[in-house]
């Protein structure tokens, strides 16, 4: 029987992007509660858009904290709109943020992780439109489409390397936070079984964090019972 506990987490570091609200906030919450570094939250005010800011952070938190042992990708935007009338510098934002944004910050936990010889974890905060598409947000699904193909490219160089750094792609359905547009917050969004909340996908985090090491999440779908990205014919 696997034995679920974040015991070897406590003390240590945890990066988490995009931790000022919504799901970000509701992870860097529970890591806090679980003990990660004894139990205190350090804001770092950082542009995941700038790999300048990703660096300047990085070396902060080495310099303030210590060495990395987990990593959660969630920073992420969206924007609603279409792909035939769409606005090119939309596109970049979503893409500088979601993907590229994404790449640097694991870049650069990994290479704490391999310099302090250190078994950590990488979660990518994707979504279920990383493996469908939905129509009328644009490039959003084409930068979770790519955050699938990114975490598992890197579990595939990983494993080359012999590494026991573990990398976990987690797909929530529909959630309550800020990206969701104000015209699709209606009563209807809010019937139960329609969403989930960001502390869910904060349990999905604490969840694969609690797996033994030699125990490897590879994706994790969190979706409500009604999903709103299902799609009847």
């Amino acid at each position: 029987m696997m034995v679920l506990s974040m015991e070897r987490w406590v003390g240590k570091v945890a990066v988490v992007t995009g931790a000022s609200s919504g799901i970000g906030a509701a992870i860097a919450e529970q890591l806090v509660e679980k003990g990660l570094k004894k139990g205190k939250f350090y804001p770092v005010t950082t542009d995941v858009s700038k790999e300048e800011d990703i660096l300047r952070a990085f070396a902060w938190v080495k310099e303030n904290l210590g060495p990395v042992h987990i990593l959660v990708n969630n920073a992420g935007i969206g924007k609603t709109e279409h792909l035939h009338d769409g606005n090119i510098e939309d596109w970049k934002s979503i893409f500088k943020i979601n993907v590229l944004g994404l790449c640097i910050v694991t870049r650069e936990a990994i290479k704490d992780m391999k310099a302090n010889n250190i078994d950590g974890h990488i979660i990518h905060i994707n979504s279920i439109l990383g493996h469908q598409v939905d129509p009328g947000l644009s490039v959003y699904p084409a930068s979770k489409f790519a955050v699938t193909a990114l975490a598992e490219t890197l579990r595939l160089e990983l494993n080359s390397l012999k590494s026991k750094i573990k990398i976990t792609s987690i797909s929530p359905g529909l959630v309550d936070t800020e990206i969701i547009p104000p015209h699709m917050k209606t009563e209807h969004f809010y019937k139960e079984g329609n969403v989930i909340g960001p502390g869910e996908v904060a349990d999905g985090v604490v969840y694969v964090l609690s797996t033994p090491p030699h125990v490897q999440i590879q994706e994790l779908t969190i979706r409500p019972i009604f999903d709103f990205f299902v799609k009847t014919v």
